[in-house]
């Protein structure tokens, strides 16, 4: 009988773990243990250029595989095949994944800055020299951003998308009204995630999807209200509230260019590739800052480039739209440019 079971023909990773025994982070006053945990995918280490995952928000290390939240992104058809390449994801520390109680308490005493550092002691701890690319959607793109900073000549593109450089006002607002959702509310992780799904996507998104529908034989109910229950669910079972608080929190710390200098002069000093990827809707990281940074840049720094996808779905149209990021982003990744 023929099995009907794809054969993978590249390495799925199990669960790594890295300790840091004595980390001090930015606004902390003493030192503590941090567990950098890590999978990759594809070829070995050292066997092949390295690619560089970061997460988002409710992301993790886990980019493709059966639980894979990137497989259509990443895969032997997609635009990073990992039949060329070895994939490397951390999960940011305290996230919780693979370990619920691996958590940080003391949130606020840790930046996007301590993040990327945190990143590169796990890449030297590797004993890895370089990266191919780096890429990172939303909070994860604001890593890579500080990671580029950190180490100017280490990594040959970098590929930032749906996020930005910076924590803008609108963002470090929601921030803060997560903050207290998630230390006031009687259910907070599920309350924080109803509010935070209204932000990742459009009233168009909404009205595409739902149009006022109402949820099978419950008069009483719509399909926009159970679908934001589902998620609000979903995130309660994923998340410890520590690890979501950590999560929020680094939205409001993103700032490259804090005692550095202008961003201008700090980006024209990277030396990698630098592609913005763009959603014309997003409400969350908007186009039009991206798009200010780009046309600026670009005068200063050739190797600077843009793309934009459209769509109606607002910042989560980074997990949606995959036709257009491959499309994007594949011709980066054909084995003979390596």
């Amino acid at each position: 009988m023929r099995s009907n079971k794809k054969t993978i023909h590249y390495i799925i990773s199990e669960l790594h773990k890295i300790t840091i025994k004595d980390y001090k982070p930015r606004k902390g006053k003493k030192s503590q243990e941090i567990i950098l945990s890590y999978q990759f995918f594809g070829k070995r280490l050292y066997e092949a250029p390295i690619v560089l995952i970061n997460h988002a928000l409710t992301g993790n290390s886990n980019v493709i595989g059966e639980q894979g939240w990137w497989n259509e992104f990443i895969g032997e058809t997609a635009a990073v095949n990992p039949q060329d390449y070895t994939i490397l994801c951390f999960n940011i520390p305290g996230n919780g994944f693979g370990d619920k109680e691996n958590v940080i308490e003391n949130y606020k005493d840790f930046t996007v800055r301590d993040i990327a550092e945190i990143f590169w002691y796990g890449i030297d701890y590797l004993k890895i020299k370089s990266l191919y690319a780096a890429i990172g959607s939303s909070l994860g793109g604001a890593i890579t951003w500080e990671m580029a900073a950190q180490r100017k000549d280490k990594i040959d593109k970098i590929i930032p998308i749906a996020t930005d450089w910076k924590s803008t006002d609108w963002m470090i607002a929601h921030v803060l009204l997560q903050d207290y959702i998630l230390n006031h509310s009687n259910n907070p992780i599920f309350d924080a995630r109803v509010h935070g799904m209204l932000l990742y996507r459009t009233p168009k998104s909404l009205k595409f999807r739902f149009n006022r529908a109402l949820q099978g034989d419950n008069q009483d109910l719509f399909q926009i209200e159970s679908w934001l229950n589902h998620h609000g669910e979903k995130l309660k079972k994923r998340f410890s509230l520590p690890a979501y608080k950590l999560m929020n929190y680094l939205l409001r710390t993103i700032d490259i260019t804090e005692e550095r200098g202008s961003f201008l002069q700090l980006a024209s000093e990277i030396q990698s590739e630098i592609h913005f990827v763009a959603i014309d809707t997003d409400r969350f990281f908007p186009a039009e800052e991206t798009r200010e940074d780009y046309e600026n840049l670009k005068k200063i720094k050739e190797n600077t480039f843009y793309h934009e996808i459209k769509s109606i779905h607002g910042h989560d149209a980074f997990l949606i739209e995959y036709k257009q990021l491959n499309d994007f982003l594949k011709p980066l990744f054909n084995k003979n440019n390596v």
